[in-house]
């Protein structure tokens, strides 16, 4: 488990800031959170060293670039040992249209998170790529029909 990096207040407010735009100069920064360019640059920093800002990115609008179908798939593995989920791990990772997996407790091994063009793309996807792969016994697909909350930003 990793370490737990203390926050004061004037952290906080730089991250809150920065959750909200990641896309702020220092001087924004500074003068968002009220210090000076230096120490806001100096904690920022701080901050990302830690590993409490992992990076910035651009938030893309999936359906304005051609991906219009979220899915959720719970994945059931063939067997349960280390090298199968070592497996399944490696699959999921060159795999460009799961943006999110998580390992469950529960009825399913897996959660993960897919965006596609469409629902013969999320076919593919789970006829040629998922199910015949060798670690998976089982997939059961969600699709989203509406996205009433997304987001990232931490509610610190």
């Amino acid at each position: 488990m990793q370490k737990t990096v203390t926050l004061d207040a004037q952290d906080r407010a730089i991250i809150a800031a920065l959750q909200e735009n990641g896309a702020l100069t220092n001087a924004e920064l500074a003068e968002r959170v009220r210090l000076s360019a230096s120490q806001s640059s100096r904690r920022r920093a701080r901050l990302e060293e830690a590993g409490v800002i992992r990076g910035y990115r651009a938030e893309v609008d999936p359906a304005r670039v051609g991906l219009t179908v979220t899915v959720y798939i719970q994945v059931s593995l063939a067997t349960h040992s280390g090298k199968n989920a070592q497996r399944f791990r490696d699959r999921v990772a060159r795999t460009p249209e799961i943006l999110e997996a998580h390992a469950l407790t529960g009825d399913a091994d897996y959660l993960v998170k897919v965006v596609v063009e469409d629902l013969a793309a999320l076919g593919r996807l789970v006829n040629q790529v998922l199910l015949p792969h060798e670690s998976v016994e089982r997939v059961r697909s969600n699709v989203v029909l509406e996205t009433l909350k997304q987001g990232t930003r931490l509610p610190l």
